[in-house]
């Protein structure tokens, strides 16, 4: 929906922002709005290292060491270990 905004019409909601309020304001509205925009980014960027860090300390090793291996990586060894468990007499 958004990915639609071009430059001109970026111009036209400029342009418009600033006849509704007026330069000073339109300057103060900007800086309060980056404040708030990088205010939010650290937050989220905290949220998600405590999340990491918490999710890390959960996880229980073999968890970890399942995590670093690819499918491709799982699939063979699930191939192998099914090959051995038919191949063993019943």
């Amino acid at each position: 929906m958004f990915g639609s905004i071009g430059g001109p019409e970026l111009l036209v909601i400029f342009v418009i922002a600033l006849l509704i309020f007026g330069p000073r304001k339109l300057s103060e509205l900007g800086r309060t709005l980056g404040k708030g925009v990088a205010e939010f980014r650290k937050a989220a960027s905290e949220l998600r290292d405590t999340l990491d860090a918490e999710v890390s300390r959960a996880e229980p090793p073999s968890a970890k060491n399942n995590a670093l291996t690819s499918p491709r990586e799982e699939r063979d060894q699930n191939a192998t270990s099914d090959a051995e468990t038919r191949d063993r007499p019943s």
